[in-house]
């Protein structure tokens, strides 16, 4: 089916009367037309309220309303209109539909009379709040800017950390009433083409009315990722982190309306890096890392394990021994780790939608009253709220929000496979979680990588934070295009 494309008429009575029917000009009290007359022609001004700013429209209409006084009426009103267009961002179209999706984006467009075509000027001025430190990624030192829900601004803040010519940012539009903003970004000559064919290739495919879930939406259709609970994509809200991983030879994906990235490719390991271990000391980053891989470990296999030694207090050496519930409860084991492991994630759950002022007396009553009257009262065994604390606060320090509560799912089931079968419940459980994982792909990237396939070199770089001065060469996961990060003093 072929598609017509309307073209703007020469009178722009016509134009109103097409954009009544399109874009609800005169029926939204946002969608306005400013008329006037130069030069006896007539001369209009399309925009909608709230996307633009205002101080710019006037200006341009005073220089176009200075014509009457300055020109004569045998000249080309057309060039003259263009060339008193004070902005530093002028597109001429000829398509209706163009005309429509632009003033729709907070652009505002100029027709003149006679002329079969308009001029585009982004005049864009979004409601919005200024760049701040994201809540989920902060750091000790560091910058506190990071991304926003405008796409302008979000580009603009890694092109001030990347000033190379070879960024690029490639615009696209999807959804076909939302006409949101998604921009690929990737360093030219870095980035694989490969990757970069597929991203654009899954965008123009998206068929959807709109995104206003924004990048959720896109990641959803990009890696289909259906009911796998592993985050596929890595997100970052902070404008350094997005460099790095542009640097490193990464495909960033900028969606309007979203304070966050997407990050492609992205494996398991991605999703344990944070900005703090880089901001000190490779020593301490080192550390850092290492406590953030043992509280990884804690919430996925402390549960499970403490729950077997509590099935089978013989597997445990006799200086172990006291590991264990003390007291019988008339409550399973398993029961009360289940409950105490859901109520923790009632409480996050809560907290995302109690006020700030509130939610620390929430938390006080959670762990005085609640916690201390289950105990006394024998719902629960002391070491069972301790277990889950240490697992919760293991989950709660993996850098990924995303992959902390696959975390938690993986936990459960391991904990229904120790309940059922114990030992063999255990090994057989992990080892399929393992399998599981070792079989994902992240666009093309297997997601257990460089521990499978096994990459000694980049592997010790997981556990052990190299210095910058150390670090010459790119991950070859990203496939780059120039593998050499600096030059290698021989």
């Amino acid at each position: 089916m072929n598609e017509t494309h309307q073209l703007i008429p020469k009178d722009p009575i016509k134009l109103d009367q097409i954009l009544e029917e399109k874009a609800g000009l005169k029926k939204s009290f946002d969608v306005g037309v400013r008329q006037f007359n130069i030069l006896d022609k007539k001369v209009h001004v399309y925009y909608v309220n709230g996307l633009c700013d205002t101080s710019y429209i006037i200006e341009i209409l005073i220089e176009l309303t200075q014509i009457n006084d300055h020109e004569k009426r045998r000249v080309h009103l057309g060039e003259v209109v263009k060339n008193r267009l004070v902005n530093q961002s002028v597109e001429e179209s000829k398509e209706v539909d163009v005309l429509i999706d632009q003033v729709l984006s907070g652009l505002i467009a100029v027709v003149v009379e006679g002329e079969e075509k308009a001029f585009i000027i982004d005049v864009r001025s979004y409601p919005g709040r200024n760049p701040e430190e994201p809540d989920t990624e902060k750091v000790v030192r560091g910058s506190r800017d990071g991304y926003v829900e405008n796409i302008i601004v979000n580009t603009a803040l890694t092109r001030r950390r990347i000033r190379d010519g070879r960024l690029r940012f490639e615009m696209n539009k999807v959804g076909e009433r939302s006409k949101t903003d998604v921009a690929i970004a990737y360093i030219e000559g870095l980035a694989d083409p490969d990757l970069i064919d597929i991203v654009r290739k899954e965008l123009q495919n998206i068929c959807i009315d709109g995104i206003p879930m924004g990048d959720k939406t896109i990641e959803e259709f990009l890696v289909k990722q259906g009911y796998n609970p592993f985050p596929v994509v890595r997100y970052t809200e902070r404008a350094d982190i997005g460099s790095v991983h542009l640097l490193e030879g990464h495909v960033l994906l900028f969606v309007d309306t979203s304070p966050s990235v997407i990050i492609l490719p992205a494996t398991y390991f991605h999703h344990m890096q944070h900005a703090e271990e880089y901001r000190q000391s490779p020593a301490v980053g080192t550390f850092i890392r290492w406590l953030r891989f043992a509280g990884l470990i804690a919430s996925i296999f402390l549960l499970p394990l403490w729950l077997l030694f509590a099935l089978e207090p013989t597997m445990l050496p006799e200086s172990l021994k006291f590991i264990g519930p003390n007291e019988k409860t008339n409550i399973p084991i398993v029961a009360q780790l289940f409950i105490a492991d859901i109520g923790i994630e009632f409480l996050r759950i809560a907290a995302i939608h109690t006020p700030t002022p509130l939610s620390t007396a929430m938390g006080l009553i959670a762990a005085v009253l609640i916690g201390q009257i289950a105990i006394d009262v024998g719902l629960f065994v002391a070491e069972v709220i301790l277990y889950v604390a240490i697992a919760s606060i293991g989950t709660f320090a993996t850098p990924s929000y995303e992959l902390s509560i696959a975390n938690k799912l993986s936990r459960m089931v391991l904990l229904v496979a120790v309940a059922l079968f114990k030992v063999p419940g255990l090994v057989v459980a992990a080892t399929v979680i393992i399998i599981y994982l070792a079989g994902m792909r992240a666009l093309n990237t297997p997601y257990l990588w460089p521990l499978l396939p096994f990459d000694p070199k980049a592997f010790w770089q997981i556990f052990v934070r190299k210095s910058i001065p150390a670090s010459k060469f790119r991950p070859s996961i990203v496939k780059p295009g120039d593998r050499i990060r600096q030059p290698i003093n021989e």
